[in-house]
């Protein structure tokens, strides 16, 4: 790591700190977002009392109606809440008759925190999932309605809501070997009873999304209410605060997304008019976010055409979500796997084609996950030590070069003199055949496969439960030393990889400032203490990442510091030096040589130009002033 590579890097860290700092709100605007959050707050329990006022009204009417024998909705008032069970070996999916919709998804290779009970979707009391259609007498809202289980097996059922003389059937039918539950909504002889200018049926949709994952701010940071719009890409709701929005375009899913799980509603003749909504829920409150949808789709009360609809309730993992892909019922591109987030197009694209086939080649292998992050950082090392021996081959170069500069440096002392001094030290490594671009250039080739793989490792499920050393889970922090309560800018534990991956950032920029002979310089001084100030503000950041990205780094800057060690063993400065001094006669004896143009000439020839411009225009100043 050259000069020029450390103070990118400081450059960065410093713009980041700054726009912190200066994004700081005042006195004055925190008070005005005080008042707004007051008022929010207001208009949120407004909201709120407005919606149980409206579930009263309803659940009234839903009881005038049951005592009136003479209401087509007479039959669907009298009954009582039965579950049936659709399973498969991967999950079990329980319906009831009081609504005739899925209740309960429970996934039975995928445990909770206790290690003993499976993981279950969709189970709150406060979860809803209910349709509503617009009556030309009455409104039919299913949440309290009572269906009849028709033709039940052990993948299939029929929910039929009987409707005057005809009915509406919700009939499901489960993959047999994945998580995709088919739903179709079918009316016979019902046609009466809504209005000819009834051709949509209105989804009303809720979750709170429980904790599921140790760590509450790392899985909030990857959980979010997302869509997809109708031959277009995915978006979604924000993922640290309350939000919600209104789309214009046709949706082809909404998704209550957990970290690590989701529950998907997909539609075959496309969601239209939907409105979401993603509010958060405090830490230790046992919930992430509360999400609402209400959307609406094609419905047919003549029952010549049926509505289709599909829901995945199951792991966020990549293979299984390309899997359920293929049994879209409209053959549509549903991307589900865009649940699992892998960066930014760059870096998705590295994940996508890369990281994603050696992680499944290794996890095939059957050893411990620990050792796999293990070998992939082995891998990922081996791949980019050709350009982090350019980089630091260069670095090496300037080094030896150093006297040289230090000279010219003493040769113009004053300010006025800085663009002639640069001049000469351009030429100086031209004259060499070096570049101080040298060692930046190929960090750039390492940067994106570090920063691909930040983003595949929080979202790898393969690592959920996955213990390794003292780490009981790879996907969450290590919190082998903890104490119970909250300190600021640190929480409840101190996570043991974290502080091995910062010790050995230490390291690294102990290694890559030896490197540098900053000498008397106050500047390189400054910047010095700067790298190793960043991994002191990296223990902050990444105390509460997983584990198994913690691992991954602290391998990784545990191999960079051998490798430096390595490359500076056989690095002979006196050697390289005579090295250079041979590389400057035969570019000096050979015109072929000396007459490329390289970049590091053309930036010179281009100050040089900027020099005599300069020289130019204080020659016309002078003839002015005569």
């Amino acid at each position: 790591m050259d000069k020029n590579t450390v103070i990118g890097f400081v450059l960065m860290a410093l713009v980041l700190i700054g726009f912190s700092i200066y994004n700081q709100p005042s006195e004055a605007e925190l008070a005005r977002q005080q008042e707004l959050r007051d008022s929010l707050e207001l208009v949120a329990q407004q909201q709120e009392q407005a919606k149980q006022q409206a579930k009263a009204n309803a659940k009234a009417k839903i009881e005038a109606v049951s005592t009136d024998s003479a209401s087509v909705l007479f039959a669907a008032t009298q009954g009582s809440a039965q579950e049936v069970n659709l399973e498969n070996e991967l999950v079990k999916i329980t319906l009831n008759t009081k609504g005739g919709v899925p209740t309960k998804a429970e996934l039975k290779s995928y445990k909770n925190q206790d290690r003993e009970t499976n993981i279950q979707l969709f189970t709150d009391e406060a979860d809803v999932f209910s349709f509503a259609l617009e009556g030309k007498n009455e409104n039919v809202i299913t949440s309290d309605l009572f269906f009849q289980p028709v033709d039940i097996t052990a993948t299939s059922a029929i929910m039929r809501l009987p409707l005057g003389a005809g009915h509406i059937d919700f009939i499901y039918t489960l993959s047999p070997d994945n998580y995709m539950l088919n739903m179709e909504i079918k009316a016979e002889n019902v046609s009466n009873y809504f209005s000819p200018n009834t051709k949509s049926i209105t989804l009303n949709l809720n979750e709170k999304a429980k904790q599921l994952e140790k760590g509450y701010t790392f899985e909030n940071r990857y959980s979010s209410l997302t869509y997809k719009k109708n031959n277009g890409g995915t978006d979604y709701l924000s993922e640290t605060s309350d939000d919600d929005k209104k789309v214009e375009n046709a949706l082809d899913w909404v998704a209550f997304k957990n970290q690590f799980f989701s529950v998907v509603f997909i539609a075959d003749q496309n969601f239209t008019d939907a409105s979401l909504e993603s509010k958060q829920y405090k830490k230790g409150s046992g919930y992430l976010k509360e999400y609402t949808a209400q959307v609406n789709t094609l419905f047919d009360p003549t029952g010549k055409q049926a509505t289709n609809l599909q829901l995945y309730m199951g792991p966020n993992h990549f293979k299984t979500l390309q899997a359920a892909n293929e049994l879209s019922i409209s053959k549509k591109d549903l991307e589900l796997e865009e649940l699992v987030y892998l960066g930014w197009p760059l870096f998705r694209w590295i994940n996508r084609w890369f990281t994603l086939y050696v992680f499944d080649w290794l996890s095939g292998f059957g050893i411990n996950m620990g050792i796999v992050l293990l070998l992939m950082t082995i891998l990922v090392n081996l791949i980019v030590l050709w350009p982090r021996y350019k980089s630091y081959a260069s670095t090496a170069k300037m080094k030896a070069l150093k006297p040289k500069v230090d000279e010219i440096n003493a040769k113009y002392p004053n300010q006025e003199d800085a663009m002639r001094k640069q001049q000469e030290v351009m030429q100086l490594y031209s004259s060499y055949g070096v570049s101080p671009m040298g060692g930046c250039l190929p960090m750039l080739i390492q940067m994106p496969i570090w920063i691909a793989l930040f983003n595949f490792v929080p979202n790898a499920i393969e690592l959920r439960q996955q213990s390794f050393l003292w780490a009981s889970d790879l996907s969450t922090y290590d919190d082998i030393i903890s104490w119970g309560f909250n300190l600021p800018a640190i929480g409840d534990h101190l996570s043991i990889f974290c502080l091995l991956f910062c010790a050995t950032n230490i390291i690294n920029s102990m290694v890559s400032m030896k490197q540098q002979d900053t000498g008397a310089n106050p500047q390189m001084a400054a910047m010095k203490w700067m790298m190793y100030l960043m991994p002191v503000m990296f223990f902050f950041i990444f105390n509460d990442y997983s584990s198994g990205l913690c691992w991954y780094y602290f391998v990784s800057g545990l191999i960079s510091v051998g490798i430096m060690w390595f490359f500076r063993l056989r690095t002979d400065d006196e050697k390289l030096l005579a090295k250079l001094e041979k590389r400057k006669a035969e570019r000096k004896a050979n015109p072929k040589l000396a007459g490329k143009a390289s970049f590091q000439e053309r930036l010179q020839k281009l100050a040089e130009q900027q020099q005599e411009i300069l020289r130019q225009q204080e020659e016309q100043k002078r003839k002015g002033r005569k």
